[in-house]
């Protein structure tokens, strides 16, 4: 695999290199709308080399946690939940207080023992206006007296026989109890479960292309993927992006919105749609119009989501681009390759079709399509992160010779880009919205 630079680890000191010490890895959590709920955090340090790198869930401590949450929230809207991973030491040590109850739901690992102490724990946590989840529950008689505390309960839909949901779903299900179903994996499984009366939805199910067969694209995302395909050619000039915004009240509103967000960190507001062109730069300009066309061609929660994830990977990939001594592609050809391959799911269409006429390098076009290359292992090696597959992560960051703080640090730098720009870029112009 490609060797790294030198002198790619980052000074320790303060808040920020704190938080780029830890792998946040967030899953969504759909209503039985699709809309986004909330999301579990998983979360690992990142401060050790080799197996150190990554601890299970029962030795998280409570700075990994905290930071974690701090990370995991950004871009995040105030009513959407962060489910919290809780071993047994860290309910007992009432951490969980550390956090708001109006957004942090604490969930009680499958590993905790319901012993007397633990439950007057989360009694206390409940009084104080906590809301509980039960992890993994798939009717396991020793953690009955959970029951009778857990706000929400996950059912391990994978773990246990299709044959036997039914009955645990009508039995668990009524009264304040809600039911998330955990690890639905495909859209046959998030029906069943919808139809069994289950109130929220976790898995990648959401993730995976569903394809309708004689499906065309529309003339708006049909026009909306060739500028795709304009903007991800090596030869097209930056300088059109500039005319497109300026051009399009919707675009220079969210541009304008965008550059004077907090992400900025500007004491004077920006007005003009020029003065944001000349501080983002045309390369960075034309990187967030792609994330704005891509969120334009699915405007749902489901499609928010999917952009997140596009948009996260493409800048992990170009922030790991730009460390490697010999990458793949050129670093902004690594940011499309992440922005793509999630296309498929985005407009249900078949990857191979979509790829007929992007412009892309032979190789970046082999890895959207699963072929095993350089820079599918880097694509790899992003949907490991965000999957909390740390052990196959690690195997990649090994052959990459990568520290674990250096590949955390641009693990947190790619997850603040993408939920800043993805918050803001869904805002159309009052006007609009009232039309």
């Amino acid at each position: 695999m490609t060797g790294q630079r030198h002198d790619t680890s980052r000074t320790s000191g303060g808040d920020e290199d704190l938080l780029e010490n830890v792998f946040v890895a967030r899953q969504p959590i759909f209503d039985r709308n699709m809309k986004v709920w909330g999301y579990e955090l998983l979360y690992r340090h990142g401060a050790e080399a080799g197996q150190a790198m990554f601890v299970d869930g029962d030795h998280a401590t409570s700075k990994v946690i905290a930071d974690g949450v701090t990370l995991g929230r950004t871009g995040l809207e105030p009513h959407e939940k962060t489910l919290v991973n809780f071993p047994m030491n860290l309910i007992l040590d009432g951490f969980g207080f550390a956090l708001p109850p109006e957004s942090c739901v604490i969930e009680i690992l499958e590993t905790v023992e319901p012993t007397p102490e633990v439950l007057e724990a989360l009694r206390r946590l409940k009084r104080a206006g906590y809301t509980l989840a039960l992890d993994d529950f798939v009717g396991q008689p020793q953690h009955a007296p959970f029951l009778e505390l857990a706000d929400i309960i996950k059912v391990d839909v994978l773990a246990l026989p299709e044959a036997q949901l039914p009955g645990l779903a009508a039995r668990l299900g009524g009264g304040r109890r809600m039911l998330l179903a955990e690890k639905v994996e495909d859209a046959r499984t998030h029906q069943k479960t919808l139809e069994l009366g289950f109130s929220f939805f976790q898995g990648y199910f959401f993730r995976k292309p569903e394809i309708v067969r004689g499906r065309k694209l529309s003339s708006s995302e049909m026009s909306k993927v060739k500028l795709l395909k304009e903007l991800a050619d090596e030869d097209f000039d930056p300088g059109v992006v500039s005319k497109i915004i300026e051009g399009d009240i919707s675009l220079s509103y969210r541009l304008l919105r965008y550059i004077n967000s907090a992400a900025f960190g500007r004491r004077e507001s920006i007005e003009s749609i020029r003065q944001a062109i000349m501080i983002l730069g045309q390369r960075n300009l034309a990187k967030w119009l792609q994330a704005v066309l891509m969120s334009d061609l699915n405007p749902t929660a489901k499609g928010k989501e999917l952009v997140f994830l596009s948009v996260r990977r493409a800048k992990f990939l170009e922030l790991v681009g730009r460390m490697l001594a010999d990458p793949p592609a050129r670093p902004d050809a690594l940011f499309v390759l992440g922005l793509f391959s999630l296309l498929d799911a985005l407009l249900g269409q078949p990857m191979d079709e979509l790829l007929k006429d992007l412009p892309l390098p032979p190789a970046l076009a082999d890895a959207l399509r699963g072929g095993d290359n350089q820079a599918r292992e880097l694509l790899t090696l992003a949907k490991d992160l965000e999957s909390a597959d740390w052990q196959a992560a690690r195997q990649v960051l090994d052959g990459l010779h990568m520290p674990g703080p250096t590949a955390s640090a641009l693990h947190a730098d790619a997850l603040r880009f993408a939920g800043d720009l993805v918050r803001d870029i869904r805002h159309d112009p009052p006007s609009a919205r009232k039309a």
